[in-house]
């Protein structure tokens, strides 16, 4: 394997990773862990539009919302595809399963940046509600 292909496949691992903590802080409902994985001037908008600008204001919103958040069953995150815009950015498109009754999904996408040798870091980020065909 060259250079360029392992130095790939390992950052593709370490993309893989976080959006197994996004899995892991969701599920506990960490707010603290979940924001530990952003960049310091991300932006976030939720499956319900509604759009945060900096680390500030996803911090407000997640310290508000995540440790009373209730659903049914646990919630899945996969990674489906890793695009690399360049080497220190990563287009990360993600299948967000909710395993209850209504099998609701998400279809996020996570623009990821890295600093040099720093972590990959959840920098803009939308998450748009799969709405199923009623046919």
């Amino acid at each position: 394997m060259d250079i360029e292909l392992a130095a790939a496949a390992a950052d593709i691992k370490a993309i893989e990773e976080v959006v197994a903590t996004v899995q892991r802080t969701q599920r506990a409902k960490d707010a603290e862990g979940f924001l530990a994985l952003f960049h310091p001037d991300a932006l976030w908008t939720t499956a319900h539009g509604k759009v945060l600008i900096g680390f500030d204001e996803i911090a407000e919103f997640t310290r508000a919302v995540l440790p009373g958040a209730t659903w049914d069953g646990e919630v899945t995150y996969e990674v489906v595809h890793v695009q690399f815009l360049r080497p220190d950015v990563a287009a990360v498109k993600v299948r967000q399963v909710y395993q209850a009754p209504d099998g609701s999904e998400g279809a996020p996408l996570y623009v990821m940046t890295r600093e040099a040798d720093g972590p990959w870091l959840l920098t803009a980020c939308q998450n748009t509600q799969v709405v199923k065909d009623p046919a």
